[in-house]
C-alpha cells in the first residue's frame, strides 16, 4: 500500500505547514484551496518557510527548489484522484467535513486513503460522510507542522488494520515521530492539554497572576518549554475554544469547558499569534 502523491485540502495554518512536510520529504503534493486567493496565500506561506530554512541553513537553495517543484495548487477537487492519500485539513465543522470526504469518496480511487487532521472531532462521525468507513484514518499533525515532531495516527473500530499501518509508515516517511492511538474524544494531547491549559486560564483570575508571571511559573517550576498563554497564543485562541467545546460536548467534564477569559478573548478578535493580539502582543 504504497504512497507516492499525496493531497491536501484546506491551505491555511495547518495544511500549508502539512502539505510543506509533504514536498520536503519528497512526496508529489496537491494542495486545494475553495479560491484563487487562498491558493496563492498558501503557496506563500510555504514559500516564506522554506525560504526561512534556507536562511537557516537547514535546507539548501536547491532543496527548496526541488521542494517547491513537487507541490501543485488547485480550486479544483478532482485533481486530487490520482492521490494515494488526502488529508483534509480545513475547518473544525463536522458537517463541512463529512460533505468534503462525501465528495472525495467519489473521486479518489478505492484503494487510497482519506484522513482528517480533526484535532477534536469524531474521527468515525467523519467517515461516515464515506462508502468506505476501513479507508479513514486520523493524523493529526500538531502547529506548527513543519517543526513538532508529533503525529497521532488516529483508528476507528472500522479501519482496516492495513491502512492505519501505512499511516503510520508514512508519518515516519516525514521523519516524525507517530504514536498509535484510538478514535476517543481529543485522542491523546489533547485529551491531557485541553483541560490543564483551561485550569492554567483559570488561575489567572484566581490567583491574580499576570500572564507573563503564569508562563514564568510554568517554564521555570515545571521546565515546560513554552508558558501556557504563550502555547495558546500559538495554537489560536478561538481553536483552543473549539477543541474545549467539542471536548466538553463529548464528556461532560466541567475543567473542559472553555474559561469566560477565552471566549470573551475569541469574540474580540484576540486569537493569539495569527492576529498579533492574544494573551500577548505580536509585530510578527
Amino acid at each position: 500500500m504504497g504512497i507516492r502523491r499525496v493531497g491536501v485540502v484546506g491551505l491555511g495554518t495547518m495544511g500549508a505547514g502539512i502539505a510543506q512536510v509533504c514536498v520536503q520529504a519528497g512526496f508529489e503534493t496537491v494542495g486545494r484551496e475553495i479560491s484563487d486567493d487562498l491558493t496563492e496565500r498558501g503557496r506563500s506561506t510555504i514559500e516564506l518557510y522554506l525560504g526561512r530554512a534556507v536562511e537557516k541553513e537547514r535546507l539548501t537553495a536547491s532543496e527548496r527548489d526541488d521542494a517547491l517543484a513537487r507541490l501543485s495548487l488547485t480550486t479544483d477537487l478532482a485533481e486530487l484522484a490520482r492521490c494515494d492519500l488526502v488529508i483534509e485539513a480545513i475547518v473544525e465543522d463536522l458537517a463541512a467535513k463529512r460533505e468534503l470526504f462525501r465528495e472525495l469518496d467519489r473521486i479518489v480511487s478505492h484503494e487510497a486513503i482519506l484522513a482528517t487532521n480533526t484535532s477534536a472531532l469524531s474521527v468515525a462521525a467523519i467517515a461516515a460522510g464515506t462508502s468506505r468507513p476501513e479507508r479513514v484514518v486520523g493524523l493529526h499533525f500538531f502547529n506548527p507542522a513543519p517543526v513538532l515532531a508529533l503525529v497521532e495516527v488516529v483508528r476507528t473500530e472500522a479501519t482496516d488494520p492495513a491502512v492505519h499501518d501505512a499511516a503510520y509508515e508514512f508519518a515516519l516517511q516525514l521523519g516524525k515521530e507517530p504514536i498509535r492511538c484510538s478514535d476517543t474524544p481529543g485522542f491523546v494531547v489533547n485529551r491531557i492539554l485541553i483541560p490543564l491549559l483551561n485550569d492554567c486560564v483559570r488561575v489567572l483570575d484566581e490567583a491574580s497572576v499576570t500572564p507573563e508571571d503564569l508562563d514564568k511559573a510554568m517554564l521555570h517550576g515545571t521546565r515546560w518549554p513554552i508558558g501556557p498563554c504563550a502555547l495558546i497564543d500559538l495554537i489560536g485562541v478561538d481553536v483552543h475554544v473549539h477543541a474545549s467545546e467539542a471536548l466538553h460536548d463529548a464528556l461532560g467534564e466541567p475543567r473542559m469547558a472553555p474559561p469566560p477569559r477565552l471566549i470573551e478573548m475569541a469574540a474580540a478578535g484576540r486569537l493569539g499569534r495569527k492576529t498579533g493580539q492574544g494573551f500577548y502582543t505580536y509585530s510578527d
